[in-house]
């Protein structure tokens, strides 16, 4: 059986009616021969997954990118076990490409071929093969609880449902830069979940997670509007299973983002780029003999996987594997020798899109940092690690190193754990600068906590837009911001017992549809009212309303922004009161619902 696309079809027909038209008069062939002389070029496409991968998913689709879906001609999809496959040849939303979408599953082991009129990239006469992986799923790795552990809580009159931990800064100087601070703790005390509070530590919004963890919570743009990201789900023991939120600026759900091609959507990135899409990472464990690299016959190897996902469809335009493309031999982890127990020897956990439009991945327990050709998925170069195409200079050597960022003057930056097991006595936040001609690697810049903190886990470096950066700690729960000479202007930490994967700094403009909420109390002839409108960042004054009902309400009192909660107590025996919200211009953001105080 095969399969064709509406279009590819057309292109059939028309073909056999030039051929026709060529046996008419030599005037016409003329004709038709400028006409063939007029047509652009045939497409070459880039296939996922790439040609020879070892590790495809049973529920994969076949993405082809590079142009336009109707120059896609026929598709002949054939499985060694399971057949041949029919399928839906759905475009991505640029127009640049389309995923042909297998109706029934892969079968596991089986070799998977496919048959193509196309011209691919790294294939003969448009044909080509992949394997699919025997999944495993997780054994012996524990879920990571949450609202678990030790430190201290903060607790709110107005929201006894709001738990989040404790929070403390103690550098707060002039000359940071504009913004609030993203935070997503976890691991301690109380409710986990995205926290942004401001530079003096005072809350401004909070979201419990009710059972799950969050991880990644930033500002991104989608849609050309900014929005509030973040990962949430399941960890088991340093990966998870999850999905990517986006909330619009007033804390409105508009989108729900997960992993394609049947993987879960793992905890390390979430990454939305101008294109709008989605850049994100997969743990997939899968059998297979390891003993070439000192593991077992039956072992079973954690293959980590980088997807680009269109966000409108949900379609994959991009997947690369670390099985096949990265050997274990590569790894500061060892094979594990217990039956049952999986070898991580990679743990990617970052992503980024380069200048030139290919990929910069992080593999943890390598240490080195990959640049990912987009049209192949081979490696193009190798920074650090067993292998570095690069020669470091001094200071260069990273370990266990997370969040790989490259920055607008070209120099690359990340967080050097160098922890788990140490092998530097405090992580640090370095910048370097890639001679990429000469293959040198030179270290531009290193900042260390104060408190020289190893992190054995997690962490981040950013670039923020004045030139400072706002470094994550990770498992330390310490985040700091520094000036270019490396001056810390800031420094906070959350309560003991935490931890928390990014920390971030953002300029962020929120609203909520939600009203404020108040409480009141009245003693002595006097009311004293009380307030919060969790996530409204542009409050800079309440004003207390009293009234014999909600249509008599009148000002009697005052008082500018003090924090999450703000208090006002004035004298009046009214019935009700509310609490009205204005920006610092005097315009009326939001008012409360009219509430009766009660007797103090």
């Amino acid at each position: 059986m095969r399969n064709f696309s509406a279009l590819g079809g057309l292109r059939a027909v028309v073909r056999k009616l030039i051929l026709a038209l060529g046996a008419m008069a030599a005037v016409c062939c003329l004709s038709f021969i400028g006409l063939a002389q007029a047509q652009t070029p045939p497409v070459t496409f880039s296939v996922y997954p790439v040609p020879g991968t070892l590790t495809a998913s049973a529920k994969t689709q076949i993405s082809f990118r590079g142009g336009d879906p109707a120059t896609l001609g026929t598709i002949t999809v054939k499985g060694s076990k399971s057949g041949t496959h029919a399928g839906t040849l759905k475009p991505h939303s640029d127009g640049l490409g389309a995923s042909f979408v297998p109706t029934k599953p892969f079968t596991a082991n089986e070799k998977v071929t496919v048959t193509t009129d196309d011209q691919i990239v790294g294939t003969a006469a448009g044909d080509y093969s992949f394997s699919i992986g025997e999944s495993t799923g997780r054994k012996n790795r524990p879920v990571e609880g949450a609202m678990v552990g030790n430190g201290t809580v903060q607790g709110f009159k107005t929201r006894r449902d709001l738990a989040p931990p404790s929070l403390t800064v103690t550098t707060n100087k002039p000359g940071t830069a504009p913004g609030l601070i993203f935070l997503a703790p976890k691991g301690g005390r109380g409710q986990d979940g995205p926290m942004i509070v401001d530079n003096s530590g005072k809350l401004i919004w909070f979201k419990p997670m009710e059972g799950k963890l969050a991880a990644d919570f930033r500002v991104q743009t989608y849609n050309g509007q900014p929005v509030l990201t973040w990962w949430e789900g399941v960890l088991y023991g340093g990966d998870g299973d999850g999905v990517g939120q986006i909330l619009d600026s007033s804390y409105t759900p508009i989108a729900q983002v997960h992993a394609g091609n049947g993987y879960s959507f793992d905890i390390h990135e979430f990454t939305i780029t101008p294109q709008n899409t989605a850049l994100v990472i997969a743990y997939e464990r899968d059998k297979r003999d390891l003993r070439k690299w000192g593991g077992r016959k039956d072992a079973r190897v954690v293959d980590n996987i980088i997807q680009e996902i269109d966000l409108k469809t949900g379609l994959v335009l991009f997947e690369w594997h670390s099985f096949g493309n990265v050997s274990p031999a590569d790894s500061y982890t060892p094979p594990p020798k217990e039956n049952g127990f999986e070898w991580e020897y990679f743990h990617a956990n970052a992503v980024t899109i380069d200048t030139d439009g290919n990929f910069l991945v992080s593999g943890r327990n390598v240490s080195t940092i990959y640049k990912i050709n987009r049209a192949t998925g081979k490696i193009m170069w190798r920074l650090g690690g067993k292998h570095s195409d690069f020669k470091l200079g001094k200071g260069v050597r990273f370990d266990y190193q997370h969040n790989i960022r490259r920055q607008a003057d070209g120099t690359l930056t990340l967080f050097d754990n160098s922890a788990a097991p140490p092998t530097k006595k405090a992580s640090r936040a370095i910048t370097i600068r890639l001679d990429e001609q000469a293959k040198t690697a030179t270290l531009v810049n290193a900042f260390t906590h104060p408190d020289k903190l190893l992190s054995s886990s997690q962490g981040n470096n950013e670039r923020l837009p004045n030139g400072d950066e706002f470094v994550g700690w990770g498992s330390q729960r310490y985040f700091t911001e520094f000036s270019p000479t490396g001056e810390v202007l800031f420094d906070g930490h959350l309560a003991k017992g935490n931890d928390n994967y990014r920390a971030f700094r953002y300029e962020w403009s929120g609203r909520p549809t939600t009203p404020p909420k108040a409480i009141a109390s009245t003693k002595s002839g006097s009311i004293t009212a009380t307030v919060s409108w969790n996530g409204a960042t542009g409050v800079a004054r309440w004003e207390l309303l009293a009234g014999a009902d909600a249509n008599t309400l009148a000002p009697i009192g005052s008082a500018n922004r003090a924090g999450f909660e703000t208090s006002i107590t004035a004298k009046s025996t009214a019935a009700v009161v509310a609490l009205r919200a204005y920006d610092a211009a005097g315009n009326v953001l939001g008012t409360s619902p009219a509430i009766t105080p009660t007797r103090a």
